[in-house]
């Protein structure tokens, strides 16, 4: 299955979805605007932060004497106090050893009052914050993928599809005729084209080109009248053309509906455009230039039901075009 055919489908589709909405979301909140922490508690520094906070408040402490401030910032150092104060009274540096006893001592006698555990309390909750974020963000992403995974499965349930869609999905599984096994040359060019009503703008052509890639001409099909009023326009008749490189000429045909085929007004409208052929199931209609042949086979077609004469517009034409070289 090729890369068009896999996007067609809606499990494909929600899952690019939420994978590019992952990318996009994790480049734009590391990268563009990633989050600014700030008021960040101490015992998330660095250690040797942490020593040197713990080193200048306590001579803050010995200075003010605001006890309940230098339990505050001890204990906002968390587990890590300890083995902080240890390491300071092992290497003082300018703090004096006899206050850093009398800082030990006022701790051991505020321990009952340390507000450890709402620092740690604090620290955990914005912990959950974050993570709360973070699994709101991934949430958020997977339900718009969810959505589209589920906007584009009621559309292909409802059948809200194009005719431009439909027309590309019988394209793919109408199978070209094998000359070859006919004992035939094998053509230069071979396509298949597909109308389904609804495609205003029908209009396919394709290039031909000979075996070594030479450019000999181009060919197509294309709407040539419509009946009726009204969306979407009800076709009649269509042009089928060539055009020959090296003849320089394009020759066309027209191939017209049961009911325009009959009636005289159309016809004449239409003569000027090319030989008028009626549509026929499997019919066969040849175009010849002077290097280049054409078989058009009428592969299948369909009229529309309304209120329009029978047989006068069609709801579903395909056409398989087969070019050989005759040089």
């Amino acid at each position: 299955m090729n890369m068009p055919d896999m996007l067609k489908r809606p499990v494909v589709v929600g899952t690019l979805a939420l994978v590019l909405g992952l990318v996009l979301g994790l480049v734009w909140g590391w990268g563009v605007m990633p989050v600014e922490w700030y008021d960040a508690p101490a015992n998330l520094l660095r250690s040797d932060l942490q020593d040197e906070y713990l080193r200048m408040s306590i001579d803050s402490y010995r200075v003010n004497g605001d006890e309940n401030l230098a339990v505050k910032r001890y204990t906002d150092l968390g587990e890590n106090a300890p083995g902080l104060l240890q390491n300071i009274k092992a290497s003082p540096g300018k703090l004096d050893p006899n206050f850093l006893a009398q800082y030990e001592k006022m701790l051991n006698r505020k321990k009952g009052q340390s507000p450890v555990t709402e620092t740690q309390s604090a620290g955990s909750s914005k912990w959950l914050v974050s993570v709360a974020i973070i699994i709101g963000a991934l949430l958020a992403v997977g339900g718009v993928g969810a959505a589209a995974f589920w906007l584009l499965r009621g559309r292909k349930r409802s059948g809200d599809v194009t005719p431009a869609q439909q027309a590309a999905d019988i394209v793919r599984t109408t199978e070209k005729t094998d000359y070859v096994s006919k004992g035939e040359a094998p053509p230069v060019a071979h396509y298949i084209t597909t109308y389904v009503i609804g495609d205003d703008l029908f209009d396919d052509s394709f290039s031909i080109d000979s075996p070594s890639g030479e450019f000999l001409g181009e060919c197509g099909v294309g709407i040539s009248e419509t009946i009726g009023v009204g969306d979407p326009k009800k076709v009649t008749a269509f042009e089928v053309w060539m055009f020959d490189k090296n003849d320089i000429q394009t020759v066309t045909k027209v191939l017209m509906s049961a009911h325009a085929f009959n009636d005289s007004s159309v016809r004449s409208k239409l003569e000027a455009k090319g030989e008028l052929v009626a549509f026929e199931p499997q019919r066969q209609v040849v175009l010849e230039t002077q290097t280049l042949q054409m078989i058009a086979t009428i592969s299948d077609m369909q009229y529309g039901q309304g209120v329009l004469p029978e047989g006068s517009y069609f709801d579903r034409v395909t056409l398989e075009l087969a070019i050989w070289s005759k040089r």
